[in-house]
């Protein structure tokens, strides 16, 4: 990816450390239920092995970093203002941590999480 020439040697970055920043970027905005993942990473994390590069794909085009992030929202949320939020914190963190600068973070929501409510229901047992 990146190659940097400090003058003790070249530095590179992999673009699956770019999607695992990405996506812990991505997570941590207030506002996303979950990032979307295939099958595979299912299996993984069932078996205990967190994915945090899951629902981020990074595109190396001629033209620079193009970041595509799958997630699923809470429901009730601004779309338009977390989407807005999970870019600028993608931006950041890369920027803080890599000193790259992406061209793109395209956001996609691939689903809405409804908060299931579950009433606890008391049972009065006379003996």
């Amino acid at each position: 990816m990146n190659q940097e020439n400090n003058g003790l040697g070249k530095v590179e970055i992999a673009p699956e450390v770019i999607e695992v920043i990405a996506g812990i970027a991505a997570s941590e905005i207030e506002g996303v239920a979950s990032m979307r993942g295939n099958f595979a990473a299912g299996v993984v994390e069932r078996l205990g092995k967190k994915n945090h590069g899951k629902g981020v794909k990074v595109d190396l085009t001629e033209e620079g970093i193009i970041i595509e992030v799958y997630c699923v929202m809470i429901f009730g949320v601004s779309i338009p203002t977390v989407a807005q939020k999970i870019q600028d914190n993608i931006r950041q963190a890369l920027l803080n941590m890599t000193a790259l600068e992406v061209n793109e973070v395209n956001i996609h929501v691939v689903g809405i999480q409804f908060e299931t409510k579950t009433q606890d229901v008391e049972i009065d047992q006379e003996m």
